[in-house]
């Protein structure tokens, strides 16, 4: 489970007109994708929602909805990372 009052870094994103929050959680906060939604939707976030991070071998690692997969499976966590651009808390 996220730590309490933690603030995750998100990017705001729009893919073919679906507007999209990638979250980019670390360590253990990976395992708890239903809590980062949630977090996102008390946010006020109604859209689509994914976290990313990077496994220990330096791969792209996500969980998105299945129409996203596409995009997800061809860019690098660098170049989603450099699309952050707001937090939630946790």
């Amino acid at each position: 489970m996220p730590t309490i009052n933690s603030t995750i870094p998100v990017a705001h994103l729009n893919i073919r007109g679906a507007a999209l929050l990638v979250a980019f959680p670390e360590g253990d906060q990976v395992k708890d994708y239903a809590a980062l939604q949630t977090a996102a939707a008390r946010a006020g976030f109604a859209g689509e929602f994914a976290i990313v991070w990077e496994d220990p071998q330096g791969r792209t690692r996500f969980i998105a909805p299945p129409q996203q997969h596409p995009f997800f499976q061809l860019v690098n966590y660098g170049q989603l990372r450099a699309q952050v651009n707001g937090s939630i808390q946790a």
